[in-house]
């Protein structure tokens, strides 16, 4: 049964870096396009930090799985998602540091963002949900 789980665990590690590597390779492709969008702080800026993110969520989950990695890389994942959302269907404005950042459009880039996101966080909940037993060594 632990082969089992073992495989099943290291098929959501694979397909979450998979769609954790997606939603980087896009938010790093955009980023120089939204520079103009800015307040304190530029989109393109926040793209970057995104992209960064994802890429470091990337080696989290395929090397370090400890329970702090995959929520870190679910929040990436979770919080990219839900930013892409709003700012697709709600015009929130510019607050603080952070420019206006509404987009009432699907494109092909944000498609494949959103599809990255998603697969990251589905394939990550069960992760964070039924985290493996670790076994203890007696010496």
């Amino acid at each position: 049964m632990a082969t089992v789980a073992s495989a099943a665990r290291l098929m959501l590690r694979c397909a979450a870096a998979v769609g954790l590597a997606v939603d980087a390779a896009v938010h790093a492709k955009l980023a120089g396009q939204y520079d103009a969008v800015a307040a304190s702080v530029s989109q393109g800026t926040l793209f970057r930090i995104e992209a960064g993110a994802a890429a470091l969520a990337v080696l989290l989950v395929l090397f370090w799985h400890r329970r702090f990695g995959d929520l870190f890389c679910w929040l990436t994942a979770a919080a990219g998602l839900a930013a892409l959302l709003v700012y697709r269907y709600w015009n929130v404005g510019a607050f603080g540091p952070f420019p206006n950042m509404y987009e009432p459009v699907w494109f092909t880039d944000k498609v494949w963002a959103l599809l990255g996101q998603i697969l990251a966080v589905v394939a990550l909940t069960p992760l964070l949900l039924f985290p493996a037993r670790r076994r203890r060594v007696d010496s």
